[in-house]
């Protein structure tokens, strides 16, 4: 397929740019016949009892930087993945690309580092912090909005941008599991009651969750990879559902492609690097049901949305999100979708 087939005209008035006044009062779309225009609070009647929700526990750090060069030059550093304990691979915007060796200089009122460019490695550059990055992303960074949220940050972002489920010991995504924005803790605790079991897988979302594809054939795109960890337990636990005739409903596409990661290679467990592309013709072994936001045109997520319920469908769903004015994007509006 040509990814010109994921395009379509998406009126900027609907891509949120700030999050609903409440969590589970977001809009919800649910794909069936007839089509059903629902809040997300009421999740709990469309998940029934043992049903199997999986939830991405990702924590986002304060992943852009402001600073200098020591010649003066400004710079952005935005953070793309962690390698060690003293080094990471960064995006860094100047007026000019750093060269190796380049001191980067990172301060507030309070705290003063400075950095080292050591290589760069296509469009990123590996950073020397000279301790952990973690720690002067936390004291000196800023939430990192996604691109297409043109505005600055606010005070709301730095609650809203992170899910109420996160676990603060798996902080390093650079994005929001966005789907999972939608859930309070008293959703949580109603599904619970229900008799639905919740559980959690771990992704750490990178910058390329942004990446547009620039090839024309979606087969040559070559996919961001990301690490993951799916437990053994979470695995078993995924097979006695499916034996029971039960739903494993994946909340948000990082989910999906983490469980999908394990079962296409049909291991027991997992943790590492996944660069799994999902796009029409792929043949789903974990997941039945989806919980997802809208995508942008072209994205390697709105393809995977077009493998999960079809094309056709996709593109139809689509246009009545738009005819309906849902908000699309990360702080806007849910789907609930069953495969095809």
């Amino acid at each position: 397929m040509k990814t010109i087939d994921f395009d379509y005209d998406l009126p900027e008035d609907l891509i949120a740019l700030h999050p609903s006044k409440e969590r589970s009062k977001s809009k919800l779309l649910i794909d069936k016949e007839p089509l059903e225009h629902k809040i997300f609070s009421d999740l709990h009647q469309l998940i029934e009892e043992d049903d199997l929700l999986v939830l991405n526990n990702t924590s986002v750090i304060p992943a852009r930087l402001f600073g200098k060069k020591e010649t003066g030059g400004k710079v952005e550093i935005f953070l793309e993945k962690i390698i060690d304990e003293t080094s990471a691979l960064v995006q860094i915007r100047s007026s000019k690309a750093p060269k190796p060796g380049t001191v980067l200089i990172v301060k507030n009122d309070n705290y003063c580092f400075n950095l080292m460019c050591k290589e760069r490695k296509n469009e990123f550059f590996v950073v020397d912090f000279a301790t952990d990055p973690r720690k002067i992303f936390n004291l000196l960074g800023n939430i990192p909005l996604p691109p297409y949220i043109k505005r600055n940050i606010e005070k709301e972002d730095l609650l809203r941008y992170q899910t109420v489920y996160k676990n603060k010991e798996l902080q390093g995504s650079v994005a929001a599991p966005t789907a999972g924005l939608h859930f309070e803790n008293n959703l949580l605790e109603s599904l619970k009651q229900k008799g639905i079991k919740i559980r959690y897988i771990n992704l750490t979302v990178g910058a390329g969750t942004f990446q547009q594809v620039k090839v024309d054939n979606i087969s040559d795109h070559k996919i961001h990879s990301e690490f993951i960890d799916v437990s053994k337990e979470l695995v078993a636990e995924i097979n006695q559902t499916k034996e029971r005739g039960k739903s494993v409903i994946a909340v948000g596409t990082t989910s999906l492609r983490a469980l999908e990661t394990v079962f296409s290679k049909k291991l027991d467990e997992y943790k590492g690097m996944t660069d799994i592309f999902i796009y029409p013709g792929y043949k789903f072994q974990a997941v039945d049901k989806l919980i997802t936001n809208f995508h942008l045109p072209k994205s390697t997520l709105l393809m995977l949305v077009a493998a999960f319920i079809g094309f056709d469908r996709m593109k139809y769903l689509y246009e009545i999100a738009i005819k309906e004015r849902y908000r699309f994007l990360s702080y806007g509006d849910a789907m609930f979708l069953q495969r095809k």
